[in-house]
């Protein structure tokens, strides 16, 4: 029985097979999460908010002291310029504004992850460095998408799916002209690294200087290395933070994990 035909239908099966696995194990990195939620947040945004009030500009890497950050997106507009990060997540949201951790749920499993309003806060701080503008003009907003549940109360700049399109149209007043607003969108793009892979991968390798403990600290203010001490009075004592060399005229400290 010659059973290479049917070896050969099995085998062409198998290929178009394989790109499929491919395709789908990709978009369930944690990569492909992330460019899924933050393309979702696009076509909200293309669909939900006027052009020509809210000019839009994504993936956005800025240099800072301490090698860069990158921002998801930006709306710049006559009302303020909104930063919002994208959270792709599934299951129930626990978390509180000041928590340094937020857990999410999902089933019987459960993991932490940074609060990001705080994670956001340094997008906006390097923003607000390069376009030196004063720090009420410019609005954090945290987004989940992928079928999240907030299980605790969240503030009003914590929202899900196109929820940030009704914060963003709630603030009504002027703060800037179209011709600052034209301004700040030139700054934005002569200031931001080249959307380059090699932009991103060199932002890639900051994340894991960063999180490595064994790495060299640097001061997000000034770059200056960041030093180990020990408070030696008071409610503290005998806790450790991180502090800057640069001191007294840097005077960053961060607690020690």
């Amino acid at each position: 029985m010659d059973l290479t035909a049917i070896i050969n239908g099995v085998m062409k099966a198998f290929w178009w097979f394989i790109p499929i696995v491919i395709i789908i194990g990709i978009f369930k990195s944690p990569w492909g999460k992330g460019y899924l939620g933050e393309l979702l947040v696009r076509v909200f945004a293309r669909f939900m908010l006027d052009k020509g009030t809210y000019h839009r500009v994504h993936n956005i890497t800025l240099p800072t002291p301490d090698g860069t950050t990158q921002i998801d997106h930006v709306f710049v507009s006559r009302f303020g310029i909104f930063v919002l990060e994208t959270k792709n997540m599934r299951g129930w949201i626990f978390g509180g504004e000041n928590q340094a951790q937020w857990t999410a749920k999902i089933y019987r499993r459960s993991f932490k992850f940074q609060n990001p309003l705080r994670q956001n806060f340094k997008h906006l701080k390097a923003l607000e460095a390069a376009l030196q503008i004063p720090p009420d003009a410019i609005h954090s907003i945290v987004t989940f998408v992928g079928g999240s549940t907030f299980k605790t109360d969240m503030p009003a700049n914590v929202t899900c799916g196109a929820g940030f399109v009704s914060y963003i149209k709630s603030f009504r007043q002027q703060v800037f002209t179209e011709v600052q607003v034209k301004e700040l969108l030139n700054r934005i793009q002569s200031g931001r690294l080249a959307p380059t892979l090699a932009t991103h991968l060199a932002h890639v390798q900051t994340l894991k200087r960063r999180a490595n403990p064994e790495a060299e600290k640097l001061c997000p203010k000034c770059g200056s290395p960041l030093t180990l001490r020990t408070v030696k009075s008071g409610e503290r004592a005998g806790q450790q933070f991180w502090g800057c060399s640069n001191f007294p005229r840097c005077r960053m400290t961060r607690k020690a994990t």
